[in-house]
């Protein structure tokens, strides 16, 4: 009977140790996309009153974690008995990035009408800024969700030819990273001038080491997130790009003789842009049927 437990832990152990290795390969494979999630969600995180940016970076961690809960089981569904589907997820998935990412670039160069006229968030009611909260926390938490598809199919095909159980196993530690350490760094970067503040009331001495860092970090804090809405743009093209340049072999082909990120980049924008010309078309036709 002992014997027959040691051997089971023994077992576990080099289950544990093989989990161990692939995790790190998978790891490796996904680290990119790990890197565009952090700039999108960080940017996306953003843009709150002090007190309400804890709740709302909650708000998203939780839709992220319920975004992981269905999106794993499905994958290893389709993965066993429709591979052909992932592909055609991830195309989706890409077209709305890429129309995201567009989209913002468009609105930068052509802003409404209105939009230098909106009011502060302290000037709005509760109501108002709840409303804008849960249409901010709704937008975070879709386009988490495509991403964390592509975070699961970049992962699970990197230990396609292993067994179901270090399949789930990989995946699902990768998934639990893209979640917890994300947006542990998402709240680090947004609650850096509150850190800063702290720093600076620590002592009353003048021009200490910890003034320094919280003057720095306080500081700081307005560029880093205004840096962040570029580097978010900038993810969701290449993220939208890279999938269609991975999974589309004309489009690989297209681009055979640029840099892999420029190719990437380029794609991701001129098919951003050619959704974004599609939907206002649409919207445009719609509204004259409608009217």
């Amino acid at each position: 009977m002992a014997s027959g437990f040691f051997a089971l832990l023994d077992d576990i152990a080099t289950l544990m140790d093989d989990v161990a290795v692939m995790g790190k390969i998978a790891g490796k494979k996904t680290a990119g996309i790990l890197g565009d999630d952090l700039a999108v969600n960080a940017e996306k995180a953003s843009g709150f009153m002090s007190s309400r940016e804890i709740p709302v970076l909650w708000a998203i961690t939780k839709g992220s974690a319920l975004n992981k809960l269905i999106i794993l089981p499905l994958a290893f569904l389709l993965s066993a008995f429709i591979p052909s589907a992932i592909t055609i997820i991830l195309i989706i998935g890409g077209l709305y990035l890429a129309y995201e990412g567009a989209e913002k670039i468009f609105e930068y160069f052509f802003p409404h009408a209105d939009k230098s006229e909106a009011p502060k968030l302290e000037k709005l009611s509760e109501e108002e800024v709840l409303a804008i909260e849960k249409d901010k926390i709704k937008s975070a938490v879709v386009t988490d969700f495509i991403l964390s598809v592509e975070i699961v199919i970049i992962a699970l095909g990197s230990v396609a030819n292993e067994a179901l159980l270090n399949q789930i196993l990989v995946v699902s530690l990768i998934a639990m990273v893209a979640t917890v350490g994300v947006y542990g760094l998402v709240a680090l970067i947004v609650r850096m001038d509150e850190f800063g503040a702290k720093l600076i009331s620590l002592n009353e001495r003048e021009n200490s080491i910890s003034d320094a860092i919280g003057r720095f970090l306080v500081s700081a804090l307005p560029k880093v997130i205004k840096s962040l809405s570029v580097i978010g743009t900038l993810a969701l093209l290449l993220v939208s790009g890279g999938i269609f340049v991975h999974n589309i072999h004309f489009v690989h082909d297209l681009l055979v003789g640029l840099p892999g990120i420029i190719g990437e980049f380029l794609t991701g924008l001129v098919v951003g842009f050619l959704v974004l010309l599609l939907i206002k078309l649409g919207s445009k036709i719609w509204k004259k049927i409608a009217g």
